[in-house]
């Protein structure tokens, strides 16, 4: 059986609060909290991008998996905020990790699934037997315009999972992916920020592939949700996610961990990745792990996932999802958090 032998996740210290947004451009506070569930969200620093958040999350993978890094075989990063058009992110973070040379490299898309999408692939290729470790992660910085409820939301952050076959954390049970043509979101080459569907994005996007693929693999594998402990739904808000687990049975309890990373509007391609990573920071042995992404375009990955007895003992080898929502916190007034984000461009 193959699963993930190491983790890690890593999420900026500037935050900006929802109300500061809210009071640039005139909006009620309380009804933006409100309506999304969402309080503050994370903002990277002037050099931190998707490689540097990557690069930090991967080397909390490999400090918990404990294995010399040359002998991962793939590494893959899934993200919607590439900071090259025509230049890998994975040849960058693989050098830095102490990957290369021997190692394949992609850079994957699928908008806010784009995580999951590295994980799938590199699940895949340990499972087959074509390398004996591969990484996947699932990074972004903050894309939306001003006055966009994007603003509100789209934050910076990232989770990495290394696959293998020995010394397992956790155990992948099972997966299943959903997919249909559906333009909820989108961005042209050139274009600086993404542009939104507005409700179209709830439904027929989120729901529609978030429910099915969580049924879906739920009929398939014969669980029900009440055999989970946990289980994380991707999180561009704070109202989705309950919403989704309620439709299917779950309960908030078992929703509330990873629910924690969504309240701190950490919405980007390792959303769901690094509301698992709050999830197997505290899980026990045994513990059952539902994980359905969702990505607009559209499309979910899921996961069904079993806790080892070896988790608990690697857990604190590098820092907690926790621990980075609530360690140390610089707050940015909107004109430091539009210069850190160049949202003000000057003609030379």
């Amino acid at each position: 059986m193959a699963g993930i032998v190491g983790y890690g996740a890593y999420i900026p210290r500037n935050r900006i609060k929802s109300e500061e947004i809210a009071r640039q451009w005139g909006k009620d506070p309380q009804a933006i909290s409100r309506g999304l569930l969402l309080d503050e969200k994370s903002v990277p620093g002037l050099d931190e991008d998707t490689i540097t958040i990557s690069v930090a999350a991967g080397l909390g993978a490999v400090e918990r998996a404990g294995i010399d890094p040359s002998v991962i075989g793939a590494l893959y990063i899934g993200s919607e905020s590439h900071p090259y058009a025509v230049k890998p992110s994975g040849t960058i973070v693989s050098e830095a990790l102490g990957i290369t040379p021997e190692v394949h490299v992609a850079d994957f898309e699928f908008a806010c699934k784009a995580g999951t999408e590295a994980m799938f692939v590199a699940l895949g290729l340990v499972e087959s037997g074509r390398v004996e470790y591969a990484m996947g992660i699932g990074a972004d910085t903050s894309q939306g315009a001003p006055n966009d409820a994007l603003e509100f939301s789209a934050s910076a952050g990232g989770a990495a999972y290394l696959f293998g076959k020995e010394n397992l954390l956790v155990e992948v049970l099972d997966t299943y992916s959903y997919t249909t043509d559906t333009p909820d979101f989108w961005r042209r080459e050139g274009e600086f920020y993404p542009r939104h569907g507005g409700r179209f994005t709830g439904e027929p996007a989120y729901f529609k592939h978030v429910l099915s693929a969580s049924r879906a693999i739920l009929d398939r594998s014969g669980y029900k949700a009440s055999d989970f402990r946990h289980a994380i739904f991707h999180m561009p808000n704070g109202k989705f996610p309950l919403s989704a687990g309620k439709q299917l049975g779950f309960t908030k309890e078992q929703l509330e961990v990873g629910w924690l990373v969504p309240t701190m509007g950490n919405t980007y391609s390792g959303s769901s990745p690094t509301g698992l990573a709050a999830v197997l920071d505290i899980a026990e042995p045994d513990d059952l792990i539902l994980i359905t992404s969702f990505g607009s375009g559209a499309g979910s990955d899921s996961f069904i996932l079993r806790a080892t007895d070896l988790l608990p003992q690697r857990v604190e080898r590098a820092a907690t999802v926790k621990s980075m929502l609530e360690g140390p916190r610089r707050y940015l007034t909107y004109g430091q958090y539009a210069k850190f984000r160049e949202k003000i461009i000057l003609n030379d």
